[in-house]
């Protein structure tokens, strides 16, 4: 092909979330010019408004806190989480397994020396903890940091989807039960200190997603990469032997031609906020907690480049509360603590209300083809609402109750009635569930028999921290719908974050990380963390293979592997000199 180009880098990487910034970092710190394209006007990405943990087993932060782990634990524990192989295909191939595995320590520790500051989540369980090679205190965070430190990039940042405050990870399951017990308040007058701590010495703090990506977009703004926003990539360029080379990138002031020397890095998001596909693969329009800009760009641009696609019709499920006009909001410890159940719309219960996440949306959307469940109800007494925080009535309780997405009575019939649930069943199912509660042993579903069950519970509540009976009025029902924190499903890579074709052959020159990818997690969520974590490594290890390349070798991990130099027939043209908007 003969082209003429706008811009030229070694490396150009689509998105600025995990794994989109990990791959740059990674790419400039190798010595490559790297150029960042977001396809909205911020950055930051839908990891910016995630709690910003990093499920990364058997890793050097955890170790230095005294956990204990291993390679072959944290192996045994992906083949007990996930399944095997056979069963879950080439998106959870045993040598993407290891590559994730063997890949923790070297990027962990090289974003450390970069300047990322860790921290380890030491009470947060797996999520399968009595599983073989189960574990718990496998996630880190980066600490709180400083967001004044970005200078003008804090300005074109995510940090308005963030929690503008030093919260991590551990501080949540006491928090949410900070005026109701002494180990919450405790830990609550503790945040409050760090955080007044901070704004005494004149910091912005921010922890979760907003920390951990502050500091990556610190690291990157020292790299001196530039980032162009609002600049959605929209197509791959490849020369005539079917390498891609490029990329064209719908900038404000008209398209761009980028010729990428040694590689396109596709770390864009999934297409959690795509209605039209959430309806093709998933049957719903999706009510997911991901950013906007989560369109599927970049899945589409891959597949037009002849990618293969896998595990489109999953997504990273949970619960949230449908809020009318708004994002829905997404349920943790509301559904897990104790005083409360949740039914379908019979009045049937039909799962562990303290499962994980993903675990509880998979039950939602299969009860839901047999029995009408979505949405859900979770029903409360007053016990839960006096003691545990209800994030989505605090906000917009008001609006909820107005318009039918929460109703509340003195009397459990009554609310029933107007909940719209079949009287009969409901009563049986408060009668047989409060009987079990007594008793302490969730004989239908399990409730309460994990230690990840147990880490969103009340230990005052004996003999199981997770059951408690729905006695006390008044008494309220909150919808529930199957939320998401992004899509699951998208291009096939392999060990190296190589985008593969239908045949399974590497399209060269092309790499992808993050929920642009079809996710090594297979169908499930092993532990805290466990998007962020894949997407920075397979980000990382995208990088890894480029600079490999570049530098007359495709370099991976675990091992190293030969690959020819670029062959393309498209001469660099000089690049024209265009005004984008950068940050």
């Amino acid at each position: 092909m003969t082209a003429s180009w706008d811009r030229e880098v070694d490396v150009l990487v689509a998105g600025t979330g995990a794994a989109g910034m990990t791959a740059a970092i990674t790419a400039a710190d190798r010595g490559l010019s790297t150029l960042i394209v977001e396809s909205t006007d911020r950055w930051g990405g839908t990891t910016m408004r995630s709690g910003g943990g990093l499920w990364m087993p058997n890793n050097p932060v955890m170790k230095r806190r005294g956990i204990a782990d291993s390679r072959a634990e944290a192996l045994t524990y992906l083949e007990s989480a996930i399944g095997p192989v056979d069963a879950i295909g080439p998106a959870s191939s045993q040598a993407r397994r290891e590559a994730f595995v063997d890949t923790i320590p070297e990027l962990v520790n090289r974003l450390e020396a970069l300047g990322v500051r860790w921290a380890v989540a030491k009470d947060y369980p797996d999520y399968y903890p009595d599983r073989p090679g189960g574990k718990i205190g496998r996630g880190i965070e980066s600490k709180p940091f400083d967001a004044k430190k970005l200078g003008d990039w804090r300005k074109t940042s995510r940090t308005g989807d963030s929690i503008p405050a030093p919260m991590q990870t551990d501080d949540v399951w006491l928090l949410m039960r900070a005026w109701s017990s002494f180990s919450g308040f405790v830990r609550g007058a503790r945040f409050v200190f760090r955080t007044l701590g901070g704004l005494v010495t004149g910091k912005n703090l921010y922890g979760f997603g907003g920390g951990l990506m502050l500091q990556l977009g610190h690291i990157a703004k020292q790299q001196g990469t530039e980032i162009l926003l609002s600049s959605p990539l929209t197509e791959l360029l490849k020369d005539d032997e079917g390498r891609v080379i490029g990329a064209v990138v719908a900038a404000p002031g008209g398209a761009l031609r980028i010729r990428a020397r040694h590689g396109v890095i596709l770390g864009a998001g999934g297409f959690a906020a795509n209605t039209a596909w959430r309806q093709k693969y998933h049957g719903i329009p999706g009510y997911t907690s991901a950013a906007e800009g989560d369109l599927g760009t970049a899945i589409e641009a891959g597949v037009e480049a002849g990618a293969d696609v896998a595990l489109m019709d999953d997504a990273w499920w949970g619960a949230s509360v449908p809020v009318p006009g708004k994002q829905a909001m997404f349920v943790l410890n509301e559904r897990s603590d104790p005083f409360s159940l949740v039914v379908d719309q019979s009045g049937a219960r039909y799962l562990n209300e303290s499962e994980s996440y993903i675990d509880f949306g998979h039950h939602l959307l299969e009860r839901n083809a047999v029995s009408p469940a979505n949405p859900s109800w979770l029903v409360v007494e007053k016990r839960h609402r006096q003691r545990y925080m209800f994030a989505a009535l605090l906000g917009d309780g008001k609006l909820l109750f107005r318009e039918g997405v929460a109703v509340k009575a003195d009397t459990l019939e009554e609310l029933g009635r107007r909940m719209g649930v079949d009287a009969s069943t409901f009563a049986a199912t408060i009668a047989r569930f409060n009987g079990l509660a007594r008793g302490g042993v969730d004989l239908d579903f399990g409730r309460g028999n994990t230690a990840y069950d147990r880490y969103y519970s009340d230990p005052r509540v004996k003999p199981n921290p997770n059951l408690a009976a729905l006695e006390k009025g008044p008494f309220t029902a909150v919808q529930l719908v199957p939320g998401d924190l992004g899509t699951k499903g998208g291009l096939l890579t392999d060990e190296h974050a190589r985008v593969l074709d239908a045949e399974g052959e590497v399209i060269e020159g092309l790499y992808a990380a993050g929920n642009t990818t079809a996710s090594v997690m297979g169908r499930t969520y092993p532990g805290p963390g466990s998007t962020i974590g894949p997407a920075a490594v397979f980000g990382y290890l995208a990088a890894v293979h480029a600079a490999g390349h570049a530098a007359g070798q495709a370099t991976g991990l675990p091992a190293s592997v030969a690959s020819a130099p670029v062959e393309t027939s498209a001469p660099a043209g000089e690049a024209e000199s265009v005004e984008v908007p950068a940050v």
